[in-house]
């Protein structure tokens, strides 16, 4: 009994995208951790003063932040929309596992869809 797994490993399944979709769902949740902190130093910047938030507004306006953002706002799309998947589960609908797979393919194509026309808003260049 000693030598037995506690809980089943990775060599035991046949790996599937919606296994992929369940470890992206855990990264992005942490992305999102991470993120906050972003938005608290934004905040003490902001409580700091001036001097302070133009420190944080000269960081802000770098590729890096920008590219920071991007990340983040696609990782909130994608925990949303597969949260959402999740609490259809919670309710015991689409359980099946093709429903699953369908539900996988439909937050792929939402999440994609959504976060290209919110990233082309947010920083596409606009001609006026």
């Amino acid at each position: 009994m000693a030598n037995r797994p506690l809980s089943p490993h990775l060599t035991i399944y046949r790996f599937a995208y919606t296994m992929a979709l369940s470890i992206l769902h855990r990264i992005t949740g942490i992305a999102l951790a991470a993120g906050l902190v972003l938005l608290v130093l934004w905040l003490m910047a902001l409580a700091g003063g001036p001097g302070t938030y133009a420190g944080f507004q000269q960081f802000a306006a770098g590729w890096l932040f920008s590219v920071l953002l991007a990340l983040w706002l696609v990782a909130f799309l994608y925990h949303l929309a597969n949260g959402i998947r999740h609490l259809f589960w919670d309710a015991g609908i689409g359980m099946e596992r093709a429903q699953a797979r369908r539900s996988a393919l439909v937050v792929i194509v939402a999440v994609t869809v959504v976060a290209v026309v919110l990233l082309y808003v947010l920083f596409g260049k606009v001609a006026a």
